[in-house]
């Protein structure tokens, strides 16, 4: 799918929402310089076209129960567009595995969990292991502290990087 063709206006549209999902579409035309309507227009546009693909609260987890984060390098046995398949269908389906990316270099998968311990991250890998997903080897990796976590992107710089085309 290619990107679709986005100005500075729609720019400042996308980041004046990922900053702040809650304002409101007078708020938002005032702060993009644009009167309301053209403004509404321009904000479905980007809904349709699935770049905004919904709006979320924040939730501070510290709140709410105690947690532990874990990065987790996957290697997997077998490296067979079918093995890769398997693999994702299932991650897919483990709630506590907030984040999963697929990276190139020595390792196949980057994994983010949220447990409520290390106790029970250990039950959830042994789960992953007893479904014989071709895990082949994984590295834990406890987060102590977050430096930064964030969800907004960057979309100004890179959107007027010089290096794109």
């Amino acid at each position: 799918m290619a990107p679709l063709k986005l100005d500075p206006t729609d720019i400042k549209i996308l980041d004046a929402i990922q900053r702040d999902g809650r304002i409101t579409k007078l708020a938002l035309a005032g702060k993009v310089g644009l009167s309301p309507t053209p403004c509404w227009m321009r904000l479905r546009k980007l809904e349709k076209a699935g770049i905004i693909q919904g709006y979320h609260a924040r939730v501070s987890l510290r709140g709410v129960v105690p947690f532990t984060t874990v990065m987790m390098e996957v290697t997997l046995a077998n490296h067979r567009q079918a093995n890769f398949d398997s693999f994702e269908r299932a991650i897919r389906t483990v709630p506590e595995i907030v984040t999963c990316w697929s990276i190139g270099g020595g390792i196949d998968y980057l994994l983010k969990v949220v447990t409520r311990d290390i106790d029970a991250y250990q039950r959830l890998v042994d789960s992953l292991l007893q479904r014989e997903l071709g895990i082949d080897r994984y590295f834990t990796y406890i987060v102590t502290k977050a430096v930064k976590d964030s969800t907004v992107f960057p979309l100004e710089a890179l959107a007027n990087d010089s290096t794109r085309e």
